[in-house]
């Protein structure tokens, strides 16, 4: 009787001694199971011209081709990562919806000896997985949201909150944005909308539910991430904790935290571009003149006084009127700021 893989439909496993992911490099770069490794079958260009083949020719040409590109990627695969695995090795392997390209690889290593699984339904199964989790997970938790204007140092206490072992979601940090206008980083682009809920959901699965979870008072967009709608409804009930801080701090923190804006003014210029609909060309230029003369704490101030203090007072508003506590802080000095958060860490229970 010829040997043939087992099948889960479990998309979260345990046990296995690899999670592979034989789809092409780009579909496993925009999302993939947590902890799984990227073994393509076909990589981006092969995968494009089998499609290629399927559409303008026939589907036994793409089968052809496909089979051959898959053969010698197989036996790239064999001859190198597979050589040494014991003979107890068992790996979990999955494609898009669990189709060819899955059962190609599950096959081969079957038929050598190995206890091979394949995930039905593939990386389809594991995104309803996720989807379906973030419905109902954020309920499980109670939150404390962060407020405070631009400047306030919301994401430092965020940090410190979780080195003092307090729960903390940092959703700019799982989305790689600030969430503002100058909030891209530096040096890496956002991940994809999926990998970002793939992220948040191991996070919250790390979570314990009878402890609360302090979040930064947000939007529901992160740059062009989208907070899954669940959890956006219980940060808009959540309690509202709000830092005040004087705006000649609040300026001197900014500075220190984009610097990179000092030393790239035409870059800056560029991001103020974005508001050409919302100012006036006078405006702007004011703002540009304030650049090209690096009168950089006057530019700062002017934008927390025209742009973004109103705009964020505008959110709290429709979106965090929940405010239950408000704490000030002459200044975001290593001691005011490890103050506070002794304090939040400690009353943030008692806060309903």
């Amino acid at each position: 009787m010829p040997l043939t893989p087992n099948a889960t439909t479990e998309p979260c496993p345990q046990s296995y001694s690899e999670i592979i992911d034989v789809r092409s490099p780009a579909e496993y770069a925009e999302d993939h199971l947590p902890g799984a490794i990227n073994m393509p079958v076909l990589n981006d260009q092969e995968r494009a011209t089998v499609g290629t083949l399927y559409k303008q020719v026939s589907a036994f040409a793409a089968r052809k081709q496909g089979a051959a590109l898959v053969a010698q990627n197989l036996s790239h695969h064999l001859s190198h990562h597979f050589a040494d695995k014991p003979k107890g090795y068992h790996p979990l392997i999955y494609c898009w919806r669990g189709g060819q390209r899955s059962r190609s690889m599950a096959l081969v290593l079957t038929q050598v000896g190995w206890q091979t699984t394949l995930l039905e339904g593939g990386y389809k199964t594991y995104r309803a997985h996720v989807r379906a989790q973030l419905e109902q997970l954020p309920s499980q938790f109670s939150y404390r949201l962060l407020c405070g204007l631009t400047g306030t140092a919301k994401t430092e206490l965020l940090q410190r909150l979780s080195q003092a072992q307090v729960q903390v979601l940092d959703l700019e940090g799982l989305a790689n944005h600030r969430g503002s206008l100058l909030g891209a980083a530096e040096t890496s682009g956002q991940p994809s909308q999926k990998q970002f809920e793939s992220d948040l959901l191991i996070t919250l699965q790390g979570f314990d539910p009878a402890c609360p979870v302090w979040i930064e008072a947000e939007s529901n967009k992160i740059g062009e991430r989208f907070v899954p709608q669940a959890l956006w409804l219980q940060m808009k009930e959540a309690s509202c904790i709000e830092v005040e801080v004087p705006i000649s701090a609040r300026v001197e923190w900014l500075l220190t935290q984009y610097a990179h804006f000092t030393r790239n003014p035409c870059l800056l210029k560029d991001k103020l571009n974005y508001l050409q609909r919302s100012y006036s060309k006078v405006q702007l230029q004011h703002w540009y003149e304030l650049i090209d003369r690096e009168l950089w704490s006057e530019l700062v101030g002017s934008l927390l006084d025209i742009h973004y203090d109103p705009a964020y007072r505008r959110s709290m508003g429709r979106h965090h009127a929940n405010i239950r506590q408000h704490y000030e802080l002459a200044d975001l000095s290593v001691n005011s700021l490890q103050q506070l958060v002794e304090t939040l860490a400690t009353t943030s229970s008692r806060l309903k």
